[in-house]
């Protein structure tokens, strides 16, 4: 596809809420799904150090 402009490829014709609203999602679960396994990775160290 040819965009015209940046903005008409942050529009993505009408869906670009949908489409960067989704990636937003996405980074967002991963991102918390890291965060969830470093918290569970520190206290499974912490409880093998006792």
């Amino acid at each position: 596809m040819n965009w015209g402009s940046v903005s008409a490829f942050v529009a993505m014709g009408g869906y670009g809420g949908f489409v960067w609203g989704s990636y937003a999602m996405a980074a967002l679960c991963i991102g918390l799904e890291i965060a969830l396994l470093a918290a569970r990775h520190r206290r499974l160290r912490r409880e093998l150090r006792r």
